[in-house]
């Protein structure tokens, strides 16, 4: 909860930052207040020493009364919900091989924050997070819900307001029993790359386990989708973190290749067409060009 401001930095003349502003929820007990304005300093010392060209940089935190501030880089240009939203707008999607590049980017900031130790999860992965800069860089924003990944810690539970309910998987709805890990951004990740390519937001993930077959497959809403991307996205949206990508490298391979796609869950998937099957237009263009040299020869001979 709390809002993010646009100032200048009066120390560096022409610099601009973002400055996150974190209110605690008021009905919280003076211990717990303190806990978790404690927890803050932690979590704000930790990200000050995170260095990646695809997260914005830390460079101070400070209090003020009762609220909490993070001080980072400005980061210029358009979100992709807003891009998603510009597309959808003129009746089409957005290309698959631009969102690849963006999962590509992405994935190399989540590999970042994972392999810290401990790993930290950034818990809000959607597409108004993540940041397309002019110089044509993906910038992963909004640590409001950054989490230090602690062995056996139960997740703190989210209130109505953080968190966005379609890219949420079940493990960190609330509850004593949730529990998140690195997977859980890898369910978010994989719910944000559905929204793009299909201009459709996933059906949530507790409407999914009343309802096993609510989830259209992308390729059902926009059939231009690989077979290969379908497949690795419905793995990361997989309900049980057992059976989703073990880390975001693998999750990664499965999306760009070089990685076997095993989907556990019951999800319907249509069989994959010939064409579905090759991956590169060249290959697309020399079955076509074999199919009609087939299908004329068949003719000739029929008509002799």
């Amino acid at each position: 909860m709390g809002s993010i401001y646009l100032a200048d930095d009066l120390r560096l003349e022409g610099r601009l930052c973002a400055v996150k502003e974190v209110v605690h929820d008021r009905s919280l007990t003076a211990e717990l207040l303190q806990e978790a304005r404690e927890q803050f300093l932690r979590e704000a010392t930790t990200l000050a020493r995170l260095d990646h060209p695809n997260l914005p940089k830390v460079s101070d935190y400070f209090s003020v009364g009762g609220r909490d501030y993070l001080v980072m880089d400005f980061v210029p240009g358009k979100d992709l919900r807003q891009i998603m939203l510009e597309a959808q707008r003129k009746g089409t999607f957005l290309s698959e091989r631009d969102v690849l590049s963006w999962a590509n980017q992405l994935a190399d900031a989540l590999a970042y924050l994972h392999g810290q130790n401990p790993p930290i999860l950034h818990r809000d992965i959607k597409p108004s997070n993540l940041k397309y800069t002019p110089s044509g860089i993906l910038k992963l924003v909004d640590f409001g819900l950054v989490k230090v990944l602690v062995s056996d810690e139960v997740t703190v539970t989210i209130v109505q307001g953080k968190g966005t309910a379609i890219y949420t998987p079940l493990e960190q709805y609330g509850g004593e029993a949730g529990h998140t890990d690195t997977r859980s951004d890898i369910y978010a990740f994989g719910a944000t790359l559905y929204h793009l390519l299909t201009n459709t937001p996933p059906v949530e993930a507790h409407e999914r386990f009343l309802r096993p077959d609510s989830l259209i497959p992308p390729r059902q809403i926009n059939p231009d989708i690989s077979v290969r991307t379908e497949r690795a996205i419905l793995w990361a949206m997989s309900l049980h973190p057992e059976d989703r990508p073990p880390d975001v490298e693998t999750f990664r391979r499965a999306l760009l290749g070089d990685e076997q796609v095993t989907i556990s869950q019951k999800v319907r998937l249509p069989p994959p067409t010939l064409l579905d099957l090759i991956s590169s237009p060249l290959e697309v263009a020399l079955v076509l060009l074999t199919i009609g040299v087939i299908l004329l020869s068949l003719i000739l001979t029929l008509a002799r």
